[in-house]
């Protein structure tokens, strides 16, 4: 019932994300269709090719989602995130199917069929169109329907580079705790595939030799084809839409998780209080796509962290001054990026080295130093970015003399919460302003030894958006010092632990501060 509820709330933005995941496997397994079947044809004039092309495609289809992406993000350049390289890895992981079934199907064609024709007078054209392609189109169609099942579930993924897509329900749901969240993309996600499936099984059995649809057949099949154009023919409409010519298009991002959807949300509202402004949302997206997108100029505007932009993006060595980091990188980034940081914000998310509050309790455990007797006898979880970054794992297992029972499990940031708070593991890095930490009970660690530098909050903006607009530099300018951390702890807690739309909650926040008029 909860479910329901949710999608009835919600019904505009679910149909959205449903249709953007629909566009997005239609598209990627039609131009497999268009590139594979050809190819499947040709293999089978040219069996010599078909080793080295299926196994060709075999590795395609084995390279991990993610890391297809992460390729295809800088051979891209500026079209590196959103709708393109997700279909076009779509496209790639649709192939294999579509190839080696097009393929099987003709060669498993009659040998007499074959002569007969031939007998009769026909032509290699002749005989791949009135021959072999009608016995073997089951089977092709077989290879679609693998192809679409694929696609409706690695499209999921496609969320982590900003192509919309059920994945975002997913990747929220994970970040917030939130089950209901990742019902509401699983459960359209699995129909969507299931009805793919259904269809195409249903269309693939009516095309065998010995098969045929049922009465009505047809003409129920013509109906869903024609609902699912219609539906996809409607999904572009709402995605796609271009902004208003009499408005200037601004591009905000964010990373993927709560709190950088609050700072992304803020910026958007404050740039959409201006008079002649459009804000296209890209949030959620993951790793470092935010910067990769500031450079290509697929984003204009997002919130980064100094000690982020100082390790992770300048690649240069940690400094405990907060002041001296924000200096250095503004400075640099101005130089290598052209692009301008603007004043902070007002509060530190550094990472908190975090337990359940039980033990914490049990343990008088106060800072990180007071838990390492026991860390030896437990376990511990990190965030792959924590386990990486030169400000990490690494440095800080060195810094405090810190050894666990096991390697450290390496997982994705949200999960590393909902695995301490069940006691799968022990010990984890969070963020020291996220709203899960009192959710669900944690406490965090004093960094008795300094080990974390500062990590400002401050807007970043690309120069040339800032020269051609002014008056968006004094409009975000106004949130200077106005985010103190006790108050993005409250708006994290407010999206994590009370589930509330981040949207009002943002608007709450301009309004309580006269950032913006309005109820």
């Amino acid at each position: 019932m909860e479910l329901i509820n949710f999608l009835i709330r919600h019904q505009r933005e679910v149909l959205l994300l449903t249709l953007q995941h629909l566009e997005l496997v239609a598209m990627a397994v039609a131009v497999s269709a268009i590139v594979g079947i050809p190819t499947g044809i040709l293999l089978t004039r040219r069996p010599g090719l078909s080793k080295p092309v299926l196994a060709l495609a075999n590795i395609l289809q084995t390279i991990p989602s993610l890391a297809l992406f992460g390729f295809l993000i800088p051979i891209l350049g500026s079209y590196g995130i959103g709708r393109l390289p997700a279909v076009i890895a779509l496209f790639l992981y649709s192939l294999l199917p579509i190839i080696r079934n097009t393929f099987t199907g003709i060669q498993g064609v009659d040998r007499s069929v074959r002569e007969a024709a031939h007998g009769m007078g026909m032509t290699n054209w002749q005989l791949l169109t009135q021959v072999e392609l009608p016995l073997a189109l089951n089977v092709i169609i077989a290879g679609l329907r693998v192809a679409t099942v694929i696609s409706v579930g690695t499209a999921t993924i496609a969320a982590a580079i900003g192509a919309g897509g059920l994945g975002t329900y997913i990747f929220r749901g994970l970040r917030m705790n939130d089950n209901l969240l990742i019902l509401t993309g699983a459960i359209p996600a699995a129909l969507m595939a299931l009805a793919a499936d259904f269809s195409l099984g249903f269309l693939e059995k009516a095309l065998a030799p010995e098969g045929r649809f049922p009465r009505g057949g047809w003409k129920k099949w013509g109906v869903a084809t024609a609902m699912m154009i219609l539906l996809l023919g409607t999904g572009i409409v709402l995605s796609g839409r271009n902004p208003s010519a009499q408005k200037s298009r601004v591009a905000i991002g964010s990373k993927d998780f709560t709190e950088q959807v609050i700072l992304g949300e803020l910026l958007a509202q404050l740039v959409e209080s201006q008079p002649g402004f459009e804000v296209v949302r890209r949030f959620e997206l993951g790793g470092d796509l935010c910067h990769r997108a500031m450079l290509s100029g697929e984003i204009d505007a997002y919130v980064e962290y100094t000690g982020t932009a100082l390790m992770a993006i300048l690649k240069l060595p940690p400094k405990p001054d907060a002041g001296e980091v924000y200096r250095l990188v503004k400075s640099e980034y101005a130089r290598q990026f052209d692009i301008e940081w603007l004043e902070p914000l007002g509060f530190n998310n550094t990472f908190a080295i975090l337990v359940r509050q039980d033990d914490a309790d049990r343990l008088k455990l106060k800072t990180i130093s007071d838990a390492l007797p026991h860390a030896r006898s437990w376990r511990a979880g990190f965030g792959q970015d924590f386990m990486s970054r030169q400000d990490g794992y690494p440095g800080f297992a060195r810094a405090y003399g810190l050894s666990f029972k096991d390697p450290p499990k390496e997982m994705d940031l949200a999960l590393t919460y909902r695995a301490l708070a069940s006691a799968q593991v022990d010990l984890i890095a969070g963020n020291s302003t996220d709203g899960l930490i009192s959710q669900l009970n944690l406490a965090a660690l004093e960094d008795d030894l300094h080990y974390f530098p500062p990590y400002q909050a401050a807007p970043l903006a690309r120069r040339d958006m800032l020269e051609a607009h002014p008056e968006l530099r004094r409009s975000i300018a106004r949130l200077t010092g106005r985010i103190p951390e006790e108050e993005i702890r409250r708006m994290n807690y407010q999206v994590d632990g009370e589930k509330r739309e981040i949207k009002s909650i943002v608007r709450g926040f301009l309004v309580r501060n006269h950032l913006v008029t309005g109820p």
